[in-house]
């Protein structure tokens, strides 16, 4: 499997209720390959990612656990 193949498998947030809504994705077979972490908006799967690095991404799950939103 090339980057490029691992890049494309997607996980939603354990946070989705499965109905489209506020939601994320992101890509750990790519995170584990590379280092870095790929996010999207489920809602626009062919729009801009972020790319984190582990720590950014540790931070930004830290605040979405944190939140009341």
């Amino acid at each position: 499997m090339n980057r490029v193949d691992i890049a494309e498998v997607w996980t939603s947030s354990t946070y989705s209720q499965g109905n489209g809504g506020e939601c994320i994705q992101w890509a750990p077979e790519h995170a584990q390959a590379t280092g870095v972490v790929l996010v999207r908006d489920s809602k626009n799967p062919n729009g801009p990612r972020l790319a984190l690095t582990a720590n950014s991404w540790a931070g930004l799950v830290n605040v979405a656990r944190n939140s009341d939103v």
